[in-house]
């Protein structure tokens, strides 16, 4: 359940903008342990040069971002990887990880200590939702690299809705497919209720894309990426306005430990470069996605 990584963007964005404020400035850092020694995790950009490669963690079975066919990794997060390393002049290692409940718990477990039990952190971590407060918060990650943004979507079949395309309120009688326990179910729950049959609720928002085709349901609602990637040649994709909802798209990103900023700052200059000549662009057509950039 990948959509989940998202729910940080849906709890800020339920809750409302609030009064503006420069970044941080009512953030006040947690006391940290005393007598403690400074714990190295990962690896510098010098060494990374040194040995010749850099791995780099993506999350498992996030098509069309990352996931594994026929035991090699694709997606959009993969060539993006592979070109990272290529600029880096090293071998790119493709860590394809599981999603952990909360976002922290992926930061911990990739970034800045490695899992309790076997676990160890990567150079790089691929698809890092950014957000202001959120990266004040995590001070023991840098978060940088912003390459895209993520919008939520409706696809639906165009032979369901020849005449005009389908907004949330239609799904107070009309059959919607969505992610389980993802911003979809969670704002399409407040709008139609609790009680509301007309919501099917699927492992993941590919799953749904399934129900659609099958004509289970008349319209998915999830990150236009993933609808667009499991859209039949009948299925249209639309950004309604999702009315009471703050926020409805989210920047991406990479994130790592903050001990290593140079790797950070020459990856951001990698990430720029390759949106200012086109090759971003090109990942996203190869893959059959809008690419939608962030603000850098």
């Amino acid at each position: 359940m990948r959509d989940a990584l998202a729910v940080l963007v849906m709890v800020l964005g339920l809750a409302g903008a609030g009064p503006a404020t420069a970044a941080c400035e009512n953030y006040v850092p947690q006391a940290r342990p005393q007598n403690t020694f400074p714990q190295d995790v990962g690896r510098s950009l010098d060494r990374i040069v040194e040995e010749g490669w850099i791995e780099i963690a993506l999350y498992e079975d996030f098509a069309p971002w990352s996931f594994e066919v026929g035991g090699k990794a694709q997606g959009i997060d993969v060539d993006l990887a592979r070109l990272i390393g290529d600029e880096l002049g090293v071998e790119t290692r493709i860590r394809l990880v599981q999603a952990g409940e909360t976002l922290d718990q992926d930061m911990l477990n990739y970034v800045t200590r490695g899992a309790a039990v076997g676990g160890r952190v990567s150079n790089l971590f691929m698809h890092a939702p950014y957000d202001v407060d959120y990266a004040c918060r995590m001070d023991q990650v840098v978060f940088t690299g912003i390459y895209a943004e993520e919008h939520l979507a409706i696809a639906y079949r165009q032979a369901d809705y020849p005449d005009k395309a389908p907004v949330p309120a239609y799904f107070r009688y009309d059959t919607v497919g969505v992610e389980n326990d993802a911003i979809s179910d969670f704002y399409l729950t407040s709008l139609v209720g609790q009680a509301g049959d007309n919501i099917h609720r699927y492992p993941s928002t590919a799953k749904a894309m399934e129900a659609l085709a099958r004509g289970e349901v008349m319209a998915v609602m999830g990150p236009r990426a993933q609808l667009e990637h499991g859209a039949a040649e009948d299925v249209v994709v639309h950004e309604p306005p999702f009315v009471g909802l703050e926020r409805s798209s989210w920047t991406v990103g990479l994130a790592l430990s903050t001990q290593h900023r140079p790797l950070a700052y020459g990856v951001d200059d990698i990430i720029a470069a390759a949106i200012a000549d086109g090759r971003m662009q090109q990942i996203f057509d190869r893959h059959g996605v809008t690419w939608q950039p962030g603000l850098r």
